[in-house]
Formats: structure tokens, sequence, C-alpha cells
């Protein structure tokens, strides 16, 4: 939209003369101004109409595209669009929302897309659990439309052969399930939320608490199935390695859409130990955290004890303290939990009534805070135990934070009061694999990594922008103490604040300020295969892999 100063209208200080001349030059204005929007409003509606007609012209009569297309105009525009936004910093009156939503049922449908976005110039962004922190997924500054995956969600397990191929609209959740039903001695290393949609998660890395036995999601796929910018259904065979490696970690969306993963099932015993303990300052933290930071990348490897740290009432009025919880998964029984805790982390002062004894499809719900006896059902719910406003960041640590740092750190963090952190140790498998077999590359030398989280209730950008920047802080802060040239992160962490693709000109020095964090070395053959596969950069967002610019 045009928008006029009226100290502007008049170039000279020549003072205008008032009546029929300055009347007739504002009708003329007026009437430019009008015709312009009137133009771009039809133009818009046309190249709408146009991208409508396309879709239906590429559609199968066995598979008719109309029946999951949803314009603004649809009653259930709003129910689709909101269903799947996991942040509510990205549901508000200005949101920009998509012209379409295209909820895919079919192979056919993404190809259609594809072939009639590249055609209309209109954005695509591919949706398939609606957990981007950022919004990426379903956002977007330019006009765009969504390639929601969520009735893509097939999974097929083959307990025989010990692997499963699973479709992008999966939940982790469901995936668990389907395993357990088939088997009490199967699993699958990925995240500990079950309503993360399983093509941004494996994509963009999977963890989860048995990656330092098993190693990430992406080490456990052994084939996949991607629509290219041709929309052409390809696997891993015709594929080619390079860009099968790609889109084990190099994040999905910039080469495709991802259709279905083929995983690797992994053994899991029948009985497993969980425990979560908190400690506050009060309680010897310090003491335990510290010591923790010296044994978690150590321990045996089926033993994982992710610690959280945030700030909660104090034992006296109106005084804040630190509080840290660890939660644990333990590929075990309880005995030899407590052998191993007693000898590696006796601080924390572990007990046989902390810990409770289950299977590793129960373990999952109560790592997502679900009570004890929670029928395993709950699993395929997609509805998120909570939905707030949230921020993340994250980082890694490479040495222990000597006491008096933690000390610091425990200051800062009681006077910022909002944000946490969480410690996710590394070592075991983690250290094992090499930093170049798959695109993440955070592998040995890592200590942990580090999540920092901000939720918030209150609606509004003042709200947003005063929790962003207390995450902003404490991030800042811990600067001396995690990882430098680069200052490392976590793709799936998704983080803007790390750089922002205007995938213009100078898309690949955007690109390469955060990629070279998410990726580090592994970022230039990232590059090299996206300029290889998709040279016209269709595949793009605001933190996409840019092509090479020349």
């Amino acid at each position: 939209m045009l928008c006029y100063h009226p100290n502007t209208l008049f170039a000279h200080n020549r003072k205008p003369q008032m009546g029929t001349s300055t009347s007739s030059t504002l009708s003329l204005l007026s009437i430019i101004l009008f015709l312009s929007l009137s133009w771009a409003a039809s133009a818009s509606d046309s190249v709408h109409g146009a991208f409508l007609q396309c879709l239906s012209t590429h559609s199968q009569p066995s598979h008719p595209i109309s029946a999951v297309l949803y314009t603004p105009d649809n009653s259930s525009y709003s129910s689709v669009l909101e269903t799947y936004i996991r942040n509510l910093r990205f549901n508000t009156s200005t949101t920009p929302k998509p012209r379409l939503i295209i909820t895919a049922a079919h192979e056919s449908h993404i190809q259609a897309a594809i072939i009639c976005s590249k055609k209309h110039g209109l954005q695509m962004k591919i949706r398939s659990g609606g957990h981007d922190y950022e919004g990426v997924s379903y956002v977007s500054e330019v006009p765009f439309f969504i390639l929601d995956m969520f009735n893509l969600r097939s999974i097929s397990v083959d307990i025989e052969d010990e692997t499963a191929w699973v479709q992008a609209g999966a939940t982790l959740g469901e995936i668990y399930y389907r395993i357990a039903e088939k088997s009490k001695t199967h699993g699958f290393p990925a995240g500990v939320c079950p309503t993360v949609g399983a093509g941004g998660h494996f994509s963009g890395g999977g963890y989860g608490n048995m990656m330092r036995k098993y190693g990430l999601s992406v080490d456990n796929i052994v084939d996949a199935e991607l629509v290219d910018v041709n929309g052409q259904i390809l696997n891993r065979k015709s594929m080619g390695e390079d860009l099968f490696w790609a889109i084990t970690g190099g994040g999905g969306a910039s080469y495709g859409v991802i259709v279905s993963y083929k995983i690797k099932l992994v053994k899991v015993p029948e009985t497993v130990t969980v425990f979560r303990v908190a400690r506050t300052l009060e309680q010897n933290a310090t003491d335990i955290v510290y010591q923790w930071q010296k044994v978690a990348d150590k321990v045996d490897d089926g033993l994982f004890i992710r610690l959280t740290m945030d700030v909660v009432n104090g034992s006296r009025s109106g005084e804040k303290t630190v509080r840290a919880t660890f939660l644990s998964l333990f590929l075990g029984n309880l005995d030899v939990l407590l052998n191993i805790m007693d000898a590696n982390l006796p601080e924390l002062g572990l007990q046989t009534s902390d810990c409770t004894e289950m299977s590793w499809v129960e373990s999952v719900l109560f790592w997502t805070n679900f009570a004890t006896g929670t029928p395993v059902e709950t699993l395929l719910d997609r509805n998120p135990q909570v939905l707030t406003h949230l921020k993340r960041k994250s980082d890694y640590l490479k040495k222990p934070i000597p006491k008096a740092g933690l000390e610091g750190i425990w200051k800062k963090m009681i006077e910022l009061q909002t944000p946490a952190m969480t410690f996710n140790p590394y070592g075991g498998k983690m250290a094992e694999i090499s930093p170049s077999a798959t695109p993440f590359p955070h592998r040995a030398g890592n200590l942990c990594k580090i999540q920092y989280a901000t939720n918030w209730d209150e609606d509004g950008s003042e709200a947003a922008e005063r929790y962003i920047n207390l995450t902003r802080q404490l991030y800042s802060y811990m600067t001396p103490f995690v990882s430098k040239s680069p200052r490392e992160a976590f793709l799936n962490y998704r983080d803007l604040d790390l750089g922002i693709n205007h995938n213009g000109k100078n898309s690949y020095l955007e690109g390469r300020v955060y990629g070279i964090k998410y990726f580090k070395k592994n970022f230039d053959r990232l590059v090299y295969i996206k300029t290889k596969v998709d040279p016209g950069n269709f595949f793009r967002n605001e933190q996409s892999i840019p092509t090479l610019p020349y």
C-alpha cells in the first residue's frame, strides 16, 4: 500500500495555490491510488484463480484434489489452519495467512502442488506436525499456501525385518504405539513429544532419550520417498546417496517434499526404569549439577539423564531459587540403575522410591508428564498437552561449567525468572558417529546440548517481545561457557535470531550465517547438493539451504 505524508505532496518550497489546482491534484492522486490497489487485488485474484485451475487440471480423477483444498472462504479453513499451529505467537489476527491449504491425501496432490506453485509463483510451505518453533512451516511474509501433510500418516511395521515405513504426517506418538502394538522389545530413537510430526523431526535430525544408546533418528533411517522439484517420486536408489544424505539431517524442506521414511527399529528391554528427581539450591543443587556435568556423557550408554533448571519459589516467603530436575530413562532394571547412580552421581541420593519400572512405551508417557497408569492409547491423541506462546534457542556445551560459573548462572536466572534451561547429555553412540556421516555435525566433543525455553500466556506483541528478550539475555549471559567459532545450534530448535534468508541475490551469504551454526563443515556439501537438485531454489524458507551464488 502506498502512503503519503501531506508534506511530501509538493516537492518545492513554492506555496501551492489553493483551489481547483490543488483539488484536481489530490483527486488525481486518489484515483491513481485506487486504481493501483484495485489492479493489485485483481492481479492477486487472477493468480489465485489460475493456481486453483492448475491444481484442478493436474488432479487425478481417482484422487480429486478438490476434496483437500481449503480457501479462506471455506468454513473449515480456520480450524484446518489452527489445528497444527503449536506456537500461539503465530496464531494472531496479524499473522500472515495462507491463500490456500492443501491437505494432501495422495502423492498426486503433492505433485500438483509443486507443478502449479512453480508455474504461478506462489510460495509453498510444508507442514507435517506444526512444531517448528518459529512457525516457518506455516507462516510467510510473501504470498503463500500450505501443503499440509497430516492426512499422510500411515505406519507399516515389519517386526521380522525390524523396520517400518512411516509417512511424514504421522506423529511420534503414533509411531511408538504402532511399534509397541507389534513388539514389547522394539522401539525407535526419536523425540519425547508424542504430537511432533515425523517429517520435520526426522529430516532435521531427530533426537530423544535413547540417543546415547542408538544415536539420532537419522542414524537409523534406511530409505525415503520424496517428491522432487520436477514432481517426480524418488526413493533412496533413484534419488542417489547425496540427496538421501541431505534429507537425513539437513532439513527436508530445502530439497523436496518428504512423503515417507523407512526406519530401522532398535531393541529395547521389556522393562525399563525411569525417575524424576528435583533439587533446589538449598538442597545442594550446585554440587549435583557440577557432578552431573562430569559424568552424564560418560556413564552407561543405556542411561540418559536430562537436566532442567528453572526458577521457583524458595523456602522463604517472597524469595526465589533455582530448581534442578533430573529426568531419566534407563534401558534396564532398577537394581542396575541404582548401582550406576551410586557410583557416578551419589550427590543426587537416588532412592528406590524415586524410580519406577515399566515398559518402554509406557516410559514415553512418563517423559511427557502423564500420570503413571495412563493408557498407552493416549499416544494416538494429536492434541498437545500444553499450547502456549514460546521462544526457544540452543547451544552446545564442550566442557563443564565451574561452580563459580554455575552460581553466576543461578543469579542471572533468578533475575530473569521466566527462561528455563535444559541440558541433554551426549556421549555414547553420539560420540562414535562421524560428524560427516549425516548433515547433523554435533557428535564427539559435546558434553551436552542446551535448550533455552520460555513460555508465556499473555497475548500481544509487547508481551512476546518482553519474553523473547528475556530468553536472549540468558543466551547472551551463557556466551563464555558454550561452543565458539561457530557458536553451534540445533536445526530442530529453530531460532530465527541466528539469521533470516530473504532468498534474493544475497541468499548464499545470508544462508551461510545460520548454516555454519547448524551444520558446521557439512554446510558446503548441503549447498552443493541443493544447487544440483533444486538450482532455481524453489524449495525455500526463512532458513533453508541456499544455492551456490554462481
